[in-house]
């Protein structure tokens, strides 16, 4: 008679536990001086001060009349001035007004000295030698002052912002050309497993369409990262080692998917979890606290200890390893604060149940209610959570010690606002 004895199921680490020990190990990577024109979209590794004023001459913010208030005063008579010259965006000598002239100016013209208003030229009878003002604008009306917006020496932005279009046209304004940034990290993307085939096939027995590296790689461009596909790599130990050594040259952070698990053909673990004097560089595999994603990978590869995330092969459950673990590394890299996506707390529209003892992240449909306060329509979990995430607005996130929420439940929500 043979005696079956059981293995112990390994010991589940919780999330929070496994992230803080992670991610403390990820630095942000060397700042780089960039030309305004390439910066959009990093993130600021220095506060950038206004070297110059804006607006940086007064000028007229309207098409009119640049006129002398004290030549307006409104009475009961219509007023008529003296048109002494016309004004464009393109002039540049000096002019002055004197008492009862004014010039015919274009919005952004400079404003001849004296002139402390614009007249819309709506408001006159838009004479070219001699004007009649028929309404009269109060002082200030129609004009910039230099530096009215932004005085020199201005912080216009703090280190950790993120350089958007609108901070862009800020920097031009006031003359600012180069900017020092976290650089955008550089990420390459790879599927492992001998079943895989290229998308455009249709899967059967012994054959997998690889969704992961597609998907992964625009995941990866969404967080912010310059994306690189490296597309299948086949369960070859020696192949494998030695294009993830190659990819070290060129990326900031390696992610893989497939082969974390510890089945026959689970080469990933094996080959990335074994120490060789020869190379540097390892990875840890653990087990975790999460659904669907329940095994993790991170370490180095390479002489340069490039990061490296490893993240199931089943695409639903690489998704949500992306979203924990991946998303925030590439955050950390490129300097940016917050890591994780913001979160909501919403009224939880349908019962849902969840596995004991773990930390479930479900796909669900976010809505602002009437009134205040979110509605939270779960979606597709579990084994299809894929097609959840493929429609969904936010992850609905479920605590180890929930079996059960049922409808009217508050819950977590993060938000998969589908920015950075």
């Amino acid at each position: 008679m043979t005696t079956t004895v059981e293995r112990p199921a390994p010991e589940l680490t919780p999330l929070a536990e496994y992230l803080r020990s992670v991610l403390r190990r990820i630095e942000a990577l060397p700042p780089l001086d960039l030309e305004l024109a390439h910066a959009y979209g990093n993130v600021l590794a220095e506060d950038v001060v206004a070297p110059h004023e804006t607006p940086a001459f007064d000028y007229a913010s309207i098409d009119g009349y640049a006129a002398r208030s004290e030549d307006v005063v409104d009475d009961a008579r219509a007023v008529r001035l003296s048109v002494i010259g016309d004004l464009t965006a393109a002039s540049w000598r000096p002019s002055r007004l004197t008492q009862g002239s004014c010039f015919s100016v274009a919005a952004g013209a400079p404003l001849p000295a004296t002139a402390d208003l614009v007249i819309p030229a709506e408001w006159t009878d838009q004479g070219m030698a001699v004007v009649e003002v028929h309404r009269v604008p109060k002082r200030g009306h129609g004009v910039r002052r230099a530096g009215d917006e932004v005085p020199a020496g201005t912080v216009l932005a703090r280190a950790g912002t993120e350089v958007s279009p609108a901070l862009v046209a800020m920097l031009a304004a006031t003359a600012v050309t180069h900017v020092v940034v976290r650089p955008s990290p550089r990420v390459v993307v790879a599927a492992t497993g001998d079943e895989l085939v290229d998308v455009g096939r249709v899967s059967q027995p012994g054959q997998v369409v690889d969704v992961n590296s597609h998907a992964l790689t625009a995941a990866a461009a969404e967080a912010g990262a310059l994306a690189y596909r490296l597309g299948i790599c086949d369960d070859d130990p020696e192949g494998l080692r030695g294009l993830l050594e190659e990819q070290t040259l060129r990326a900031e952070l390696i992610i893989t998917s497939g082969g974390t698990g510890t089945g026959p053909g689970d080469m990933v673990r094996r080959v990335l979890a074994r120490r060789d004097g020869a190379r540097a560089g390892s990875v840890a595999f653990t087990d975790l606290a999460v659904y669907p994603c329940g095994v993790l990978g991170f370490g180095t590869v390479g002489v340069d200890e490039v990061p490296i995330i490893c993240l199931p092969g089943d695409p639903g459950a690489a998704m949500i390893g992306f979203e924990v673990l991946a998303r925030p590394a590439i955050q950390l890299l490129a300097g940016v604060e917050p890591v994780f996506r913001p979160s909501v707390r919403g009224h939880l529209l349908e019962t849902v149940q969840s596995p004991p003892g773990l930390r479930e992240f479900r796909p669900a449909q976010v809505a602002e209610r009437r009134g205040g306060g979110y509605t939270v329509q779960p979606l597709a979990g579990g084994p299809y959570t894929m097609s959840g995430l493929a429609t969904c607005n936010g992850l609905l996130v479920l605590g180890e010690k929930v079996t059960s929420s049922p409808a009217g439940t508050t819950v977590d929500v993060l938000l998969m606002d589908r920015r950075r």
